[in-house]
């Protein structure tokens, strides 16, 4: 199974900048989270933590565009320097985030074949270990794709 026709998969540049932020806003809006001002501090400062890596490199990004040339999808790829370890041989993980659909292009498989994608760079470019927070109605596509729950724990300080 492929994108619909007239969709298609490419990589984001720092043109897209506006739309990535916006995605990742309207993600978290769409999770439930409400408070305006949070989703507007959230949103200026990832503009600048994306800006600066996606100049160096370590943030990928794949959008999906509708046959109107409007972008209908996206997802994120986060370059991680991570300590050696008994998982994965790389000194790199691939942190999957912003995975996002906007609502009226939701349920055609848009997002399966954007992290499709991503996963197959992830191959294709030795990283050997992916990781992602899935919200509760990503969860189904991403155990569907063999990504198992780990033991991570939080604490806010």
């Amino acid at each position: 199974m492929g994108l619909p026709e007239g969709f298609a998969i490419r990589i984001a540049s720092a043109d897209d900048l506006d739309t990535l932020v916006e995605h990742r806003r309207t993600m978290f809006q769409d999770m439930g989270y409400s408070d305006v001002a949070a989703l507007d501090s959230m949103a200026a400062r990832f503009r600048a933590w994306l800006i600066e890596r996606l100049h160096s490199g370590k943030y990928l990004a794949w959008l999906v565009t509708a046959p109107d040339g409007s972008i209908a999808a996206g997802a994120g790829l986060w370059l991680m320097d991570w300590p050696p370890h008994m998982i994965g041989q790389r000194a790199c993980r691939g942190n999957i985030l912003n995975v996002y659909t906007s609502a009226a292009h939701r349920r055609r498989g848009l997002a399966r074949q954007l992290m499709q994608t991503v996963v197959e760079w992830c191959r294709e470019n030795g990283i050997d270990t992916v990781i992602l927070h899935a919200s509760p109605s990503g969860r189904s596509l991403y155990q569907e794709m063999g990504f198992t729950a780990t033991n991570e724990m939080r604490l806010l300080l």
